[in-house]
């Protein structure tokens, strides 16, 4: 990134210099090829209109200007008025001396500008166990929220616990019902009740300690209050051992008991965006392009999700959110739109203050089989069982190795395989491995200060020590990248590559050997890789390990 901020500018100076205007579709980026240099830009073919010269003349103008710069060593032009850049081996050096300078921070960034950002992940029912799925969205969304403060943003997570609704009412009704059955009351389950053995342990559990629970008037109440905190300390376990952050659990049954959405519905209601028909209470989405209005009461008086939905994201903005992200399930694709109409009702932008993160299905597979469903649980795969048996660093990467809104194959048997077949290991054995030749070269003798010179990094003069210098600079635009999609794969591809890079790297050139600057220079950027490995590793919540 620092490369190529520098050629921009140097480029937009010159365009100054000259009173031309700087054209929109100026490209400045890696050549296909290395022997072309380091960075290639078209912007003399782009400019060729605005000067009313040929292309090739204009990449005159511009190399000439160019090559008066202190860090540029080499520019040429290239067929129509393509121009080549290749900056001075002192330049790379100096980005080795900025890696070690910032450690931990490099890759970090202002561009957030503390811009208050709220992350919205997981928020399953607290119905049952997380299963897999909510892992790939929990992680998804844990590392979009330290990707964000990487970036300079100041961001707050948050679970939305939905505690007031029809799903929490099924889930007392289901534990007092196997509760009577276990009592050998006479007992009928309904077609939608929740069928896990969990709800058999609960019922056990809370029979164990009140024999004669069931036989109270308020017991299915009692059953609703104990299930529902009984799995969410489950689920906020499974979360903690999984590395993942809420900052906050926002309880919805709170939003109705403070009369929140009341007073929110009444607000959208005096300014025409609400109406009552048939016993019923209707947003009119349709004037935001929905095919019909949707229902926020329904004639039974009970409130949708949707009326809590838009209470609870007005509250979050009259927090002094500027900017509000969801992480949704890919089921949740058409309620994104009804979301954002009601967001633009509240007075704000969806297009800049909204973000919605889809999450594709996982299918979890055995040596490319499909795995059979969870007999604990009934009908999924758990979270809890996917960690006890690939660890939190193998799911963690496996859930963020493609791109969110993309199905996943999950394999068991690949991830806890040690080759370099495996991608979780491809990454962690490259950070395993340089520290292993640093302490190697400690061993033998090559002890690296602190801080290292330039005169020791002038022996880095191979093409590959140059590649290698650049792989891990461009950290910082991979972060840039990853913040602006809020995409964390851009983070996790990148990290492959860069490991790719190191161990290639390894495998042709000589580290602990040859003359004594060589090998320091080497170790020294070897530990500036490591750093940036570490880092990204680090936006992911996957450790890098010092052994393997």
């Amino acid at each position: 990134m620092r490369d190529i901020q520098v050629l921009r500018e140097a480029l937009e100076n010159i365009v100054k210099e000259k009173n031309w205007e700087w054209p929109e579709k100026a490209v400045i980026e890696l050549p296909k090829d290395t022997k072309h240099g380091d960075l290639a830009t078209n912007i003399a073919m782009t400019l060729a209109k605005i000067c009313k010269k040929a292309p090739r003349a204009v990449a005159e103008d511009i190399c000439a200007e160019l090559q008066k710069n202190p860090l540029i060593e080499k520019v040429e032009i290239a067929g129509p008025g393509f121009i080549n850049v290749t900056f001075k081996q002192s330049f790379w050096h100096e980005q080795v001396l900025l890696m070690e300078s910032m450690k931990e921070k490099f890759g970090s960034l202002t561009y957030g500008n503390h811009r208050r950002v709220n992350v919205e992940y997981v928020s399953a029912n607290p119905t049952g166990p997380l299963h897999i799925g909510h892992g790939r969205g929990a992680a998804v969304g844990d590392s979009i929220a330290r990707i964000l403060r990487f970036a300079g943003y100041d961001v707050s997570t948050e679970y939305y616990i939905n505690d007031a609704g029809l799903q929490m009412r099924i889930l007392g009704l289901s534990t007092w019902l196997r509760m009577q059955d276990l009592c050998h009351m006479p007992t009928t389950y309904p077609e939608s009740y929740y069928k896990g053995e969990y709800i058999i342990d609960i019922a056990k559990e809370m029979l164990e300690k009140d024999p004669k629970l069931p036989t109270y008037p308020d017991a299915e109440d009692r059953c609703y209050e104990y299930a529902m905190n009984k799995i969410l300390n489950g689920i906020k376990q499974d979360l903690n051992d999984f590395r993942v952050e809420h900052q906050v659990w926002f309880s919805e049954a709170s939003l109705v008991n403070n009369g929140t959405v009341e007073k929110t519905l009444n607000n959208l209601k005096e300014r025409g965006y609400v109406y009552e028909q048939d016993n019923a209470l209707w947003f009119k989405s349709t004037l935001f392009g929905d095919d019909k209005d949707r229902v926020l009461r329904k004639s039974d008086g009970f409130l949708t999700y949707f009326a809590s939905d838009i209470a609870y994201h007005a509250d979050k903005f009259n927090r002094g959110f500027e900017e509000l992200v969801d992480v949704w399930g890919a089921d949740h694709h058409g309620y994104v739109p009804r979301v954002a109409a009601a967001i633009e009702t509240l007075g704000r932008n969806p297009k800049e203050d909204f973000s919605v993160i889809l999450i594709q299905l996982v299918n979890l597979l055995r040596g490319g089989e499909p795995v059979a469903m969870s007999t604990r649980a009934g009908e999924f795969i758990t979270l809890r069982e996917v960690l006890d048996e690939v660890g939190v660093d193998a799911a963690r990467f496996m859930f963020l190795s493609r791109k969110s809104d993309q199905p996943l194959d999950f394999d068991l048997d690949l991830v806890k395989q040690r080759n370099l077949e495996n991608p979780v290991y491809y990454v962690q054995y490259a950070h395993a491995r340089i520290k292993t030749l640093l302490r190697r070269g400690e061993e033998n003798g090559h002890t690296l200060d602190d801080k290292t010179g330039l005169d020791v990094l002038a022996a880095l003069t191979d093409s590959a020590d140059i590649g290698l210098i650049r792989s891990a600079l461009h950290f910082e635009e991979a972060v840039l990248d990853a913040a602006k999609a809020k995409a964390v794969h851009i983070i996790s591809f990148y990290l492959m590559d860069l490991a790719g890079k190191f161990h290639s790297y390894y495998a042709n050139t000589p580290v602990l050997s040859g003359d004594e600057k060589t090998i320091k220079a080497r170790l020294a950027l070897l530990r500036v890789v490591a750093t940036v490995l570490s880092n990204g590793l680090n936006l992911l919540g996957v450790h890098a390990p010092e052994t393997m």
